[in-house]
């Protein structure tokens, strides 16, 4: 895939990790981005869902780009 802009990126990122789980596995095996052309920019998208996530805010970043998080029950 080819993007224009970080925005770009960040949108298609946040629809990749809309789950809860799929975020927690992310960090937990290490994921290698890949499949990326900006590896720069993805490591700063990985940085900031972090930071979304330590904050809480996550949900509310989904929402913002209209991607729905899935609620899991353990």
């Amino acid at each position: 895939m080819n993007f224009r802009s970080l925005d770009e990126l960040w949108a298609f990122y946040m629809s990749q990790h809309s789950k809860p789980s799929t975020r927690r596995w992310h960090f937990a095996e290490g994921n290698v981005p890949a499949k990326f052309r900006h590896p720069i920019w993805s490591l700063m998208c990985d940085f900031k869902m972090f930071g979304l996530m330590l904050t809480g805010r996550m949900d509310r970043e989904i929402k913002r780009l209209g991607k729905r998080p899935v609620l899991q029950v353990f």
